[in-house]
């Protein structure tokens, strides 16, 4: 039951602005925020940013379809998932930028089939917990055009590296239906990290059709070389038959990307964004294998912004709200697709909506 608002997710958007000049800023897997920064024409400083974000993730989806009877029947997998990435980023001019963010994050994984089984009832739910630093993300952003040229649009480039600082091998207790314990690696969903040192590129672009409406778009992509970490699947037991003939006994490190576009309106301090998201786990990478255990998969959501802008601080919320959620076939499922002639496909949970929200300080 993978929950892609945390993996590619599955995450969030800021948009603040100076003017009308586009901000967005997605945490994916909370390995750091990726940003057009707010103002071209910023000069040298810092700024500090602090975002919350919080959701649950409940319904399941075999592909575009949801697994209704699993809320029905209470064999539904709920993660609660909070993270505060801190980002301190240094303007050198107008045209570069320096980025590091350090996510903090907290999990919750309550679920039937991982402990006592689905079929054992209400007393079978337990829950799993993950709490520490996730993976760290240094970025360094380049706006193409010259600002003191190009007032009314511009396009932003960004190259970084995400180091595994995050634990990707994370442990709690299962309980099992005998009434023993096992200690074994938590869920791929809410583990810290994903083990693999990945290269981030991003593309953020604004337009200002007036001094109170513009346009943006955003686009992120992390490639993970790593094809596995060499987790195990098994929560503390022995990987089965199939795991280990279809290469999903040990976790992946999956690529992720984001894509979103959107109008924002200016009015006095204020600023009101609406737009389109949309974020993937995609079942093949760019570099390296893709064997390994995934649950790729997409998310389209409407995302509404509002931000406050004061003279050194600028406060916001986000409240991206699912469109469609889709559970794709990964690498393992096509192998015993092919090998069965019966489509399989694995499912994953998603969350309905998801809240961010923080504030930014410059000096």
């Amino acid at each position: 039951m993978n929950y892609l608002f945390i993996m590619a997710a599955i995450a969030f958007s800021v948009i603040t602005t100076s003017k009308t000049n586009a901000q967005g800023c997605v945490a994916i897997r909370s390995n750091g925020n990726t940003c057009s920064m707010s103002n071209p024409a910023t000069a040298k400083g810092w700024q500090l940013n602090f975002n919350n974000r919080y959701f649950k993730s409940y319904k399941h989806f075999v592909g575009t379809i949801e697994q209704k009877e699993r809320a029905e029947n209470h064999t539904e997998v709920i993660n609660h998932s909070y993270s505060l990435d801190i980002t301190a980023t240094r303007y050198f001019n107008s045209r570069w930028s320096l980025a590091m963010t350090v996510p903090v994050i907290s999990n919750t994984r309550s679920s039937l089939y991982e402990h006592g089984g689905n079929s054992n009832g209400a007393t079978a739910r337990h829950s799993t917990q993950t709490f520490g630093i996730g993976d760290l993300r240094i970025s360094a952003y380049r706006w193409l055009f010259d600002p003191a040229k190009h007032h009314k649009g511009n396009i932003q480039a960004g190259f970084g590296i995400k180091l595994p600082t995050g634990d990707y091998r994370y442990q709690d207790y299962f309980y099992k239906s005998d009434g023993t314990t096992v200690m074994g690696p938590v869920d791929q969903s809410i583990q810290l990290g994903d083990g693999g040192t990945g290269f981030t590129f991003e593309l953020n672009s604004y337009y200002n059709i007036s001094h109170k409406v513009g346009i943006y778009g955003n686009f992120y992509y992390l490639v993970n070389p790593r094809e596995q970490n060499g987790v195990s699947t098994a929560r503390g037991g022995t990987p089965n038959t199939i795991a280990l003939q279809y290469f999903s006994s040990t976790m992946s490190v999956p690529d992720q990307y984001m894509a979103r576009t959107g109008a924002s309106f200016m009015t006095g301090k204020f600023n009101f964004t609406g737009g389109v998201r949309i974020e993937a786990i995609p079942s093949s990478d760019l570099i390296g294998g893709d064997k390994g255990f995934r649950r790729p998969g997409m998310i389209i959501a409407a995302e509404p912004v509002v931000s406050y802008q004061a003279k050194k601080m600028n406060f916001y919320l986000s409240v991206p709200v699912a469109l469609q959620r889709n559970r794709t076939q990964s690498y393992s499922d096509k192998l015993r697709t092919a090998a069965s002639g019966t489509k399989i496909q694995g499912d994953a949970a998603f969350a309905d909506y998801s809240i961010n929200g923080g504030v930014s300080f410059r000096f």
